[in-house]
């Protein structure tokens, strides 16, 4: 396999969003593949290693997510050497489309994953249902999915009002019941929020003997760019690849909440809002303690003097 090229540090940041695609484009080309799949959606492929990892990211997201405005992917191939799948929609389509089947239809007959010693799929949202039902592609991988659907065929999911937009798209045709795909995986996990309602009847949806639900109380509906903040998701992605991750691992990379202020936030909001007060403080002394912190220092002081009339 061929070493990954150092254009590949190249920044796309600042482009208009065609100026943007067409440099993709080219990129990908020069170091691998870039492929059309519609006027929604498209591919890019590195090769490198045989560690291969599969993301399934938006236009939007790669230009709002990364510094570079490149597919998360690429930073991590460039330091581990890894080869990369990238299959990017211009919106949030659920990559329900036959041009996609189509395209995972002749990965499988070329054999094009039975080349990779360990696969990785990844993806967040509708981009997190498409690394969950493609990856039946590819037996054997480990997917890593953040506040993935199940489905959204309203017979199943009715009580998912969230995309309307979305009710006359097919989720029962080919690499549709996100669930059932997963069946062929290695190990799969579900990160979700369950006090985010939907997102957890959705994750109890996944179920099965070889996925393991994480639970993230009071991140909130944004778990990726979370996680991104943390510096959790390429570390997770990396112990994926090396066969190491696990429910374990997830919860002491987890710990780094401790020190992330909106997540500090939601735990003092929420026990605001159940009026507990004596934890409240606890918590606000806790924090100030550790770190520079106005919003819980102050409300520290309210609590005290509450606490003292």
């Amino acid at each position: 396999m061929q070493d990954t090229p150092r254009s590949l540090e190249k920044s796309l940041a600042g482009l208009d969003k065609q100026a943007w695609k067409a440099e993709l484009a080219k990129l990908a080309e020069e170091c691998g593949m870039f492929q059309p799949l519609g006027d929604k959606h498209f591919a890019t492929f590195i090769e490198d290693k045989n560690t291969l990892l599969v993301t399934f990211e938006t236009v939007d997201g790669i230009r709002t997510l990364s510094e570079d405005a490149q597919p998360l992917g690429f930073d991590m191939i460039g330091a581990l050497g890894w080869s990369h799948l990238a299959v990017i929609s211009d919106g949030d389509t659920w990559f329900r489309d036959p041009l996609i089947y189509g395209f995972f239809d002749r990965l499988i007959d070329d054999g094009f994953f039975e080349g990779f010693e360990k696969i990785v799929f990844y993806g967040a949202g509708p981009c997190g249902y498409a690394a969950a039902a493609y990856s039946v592609a590819a037996p054997g991988a480990t997917v890593i999915a953040i506040q993935p659907q199940a489905t959204l065929d309203p017979r199943m999911t009715e009580w998912d009002e969230r995309f309307p937009e979305m009710r006359r798209t097919s989720f029962t045709d080919r690499y549709g019941y996100a669930p059932q795909m997963l069946e062929a995986a290695e190990q799969a996990y579900i990160l979700y929020d369950p006090r985010e309602d939907l997102d957890a009847m959705h994750s109890a949806l996944f179920e099965r003997a070889n996925v393991t639900r994480l639970r993230l109380p009071m991140m909130g509906g944004a778990l990726q760019t979370s996680l991104i903040d943390m510096h959790i998701v390429y570390r997770m992605i990396v112990q994926a690849g090396q066969g190491k991750f696990s429910e374990r691992a997830f919860y002491r990379m987890y710990r780094a909440r401790r020190d992330y202020p909106p997540y500090l936030r939601n735990v003092l909001a929420r026990l605001d809002r159940d009026e507990r007060e004596t934890l409240s403080m606890a918590l606000c002394r806790n924090v100030t303690s550790r770190m520079h912190a106005p919003k819980f220092g102050r409300r520290l002081v309210q609590l005290e003097r509450a606490k003292a009339n």
